[in-house]
């Protein structure tokens, strides 16, 4: 099936399901924006896009959404929410993603309550559904919850084509997770993990200019990951000198580049031992 085949499948899903009003799921990445962009085109001001600010999540990456929620002209709504972060996400077992899903729907369902809609719509795509997402466990298990992408079979790339076609200035935005994939399953997740993570990326893409960087902590060892095609940029001694220093100081005992670089999925044991 071509992309507009799909796209006006797409927009009678939406208006099918979004009839009574629907929350997205928005973290400004390309998945999320391109989704809420569209449902705002089919549903107007019966589309709001919600932001979670969690400690899951870096804090970039909300002032990034609320610039593309503006870009878009959607109606944009943002919570402050930890609660929903339970003792079986902080135990992270590899059904993690699951627990902080389900938390993280449940906030939303709230929103939706509140604003007087009747679904949310999550971000999820197609291409992702031979990876390991736990999480797409708790978005089936509720009622009045969507993932639109999966259901119109869109791909990753024809997100990303879609997105350029509307002109959004995040089509070619690397993709996000949240910091807690960052710690290998059986590793307990604190905040504290969770915060120097965060500041050891931004310390890298600061000091690098580079876009894609996962910074995986090995119970204190920091294993950096940059993209593949992105390497070459942090290949300079000063750089790595300083790097290192920086992220000793946030606590890191030993600083270490993973030489294959970014690749979603790599804390999985059958992804690790491949």
């Amino acid at each position: 099936m071509n992309l507009d085949k799909k796209l006006e499948n797409l927009k009678n899903f939406l208006r099918e399901k979004g009839g009574g009003g629907a929350v997205i799921s928005f973290s400004g990445g390309v998945d999320s924006s391109t989704l809420a962009a569209i449902c705002h085109d089919i549903l107007g001001e019966k589309a709001v896009a919600v932001t979670i600010i969690s400690p899951v999540f870096p804090r970039e990456e909300v002032e990034e959404a609320k610039k593309v929620a503006q870009e878009i002209g959607i109606k944009h709504v943002l919570i402050e929410a930890d609660d929903f972060l339970d003792e079986k996400f902080f135990r992270n077992s590899e059904d993690r993603c699951y627990h902080c899903k389900r938390g993280l729907l449940r906030v939303l369902r709230n929103v939706a309550g509140e604003l007087g809609l009747k679904a949310i719509f999550d971000g999820t795509n197609y291409s992702e559904l031979s990876e390991h997402r736990p999480g797409l466990k708790a978005v089936r298990e509720m009622e009045a919850v969507y993932s639109p992408w999966v259901e119109c079979g869109f791909t990753k790339d024809e997100i990303r084509s879609l997105a350029r076609k509307i002109g959004l200035s995040i089509s070619d935005k690397p993709s996000m997770a949240c910091l807690a994939s960052r710690i290998p399953f059986g590793e307990r997740i604190t905040l504290e993990r969770l915060d120097r993570i965060e500041k050891a990326e931004q310390i890298i893409k600061s000091t690098t200019g580079i876009r894609q960087a996962r910074v995986r902590d090995h119970n204190g060892l920091a294993r950096i990951e940059v993209g593949k095609d992105e390497r070459e940029k942090f290949f300079d001694t000063m750089i790595m000198d300083m790097v290192a220093g920086e992220l000793k100081k946030l606590g890191f005992k030993y600083v270490t580049m993973d030489l294959e670089g970014y690749r979603s999925g790599s804390m999985l044991p059958t992804t690790a031992n491949k």
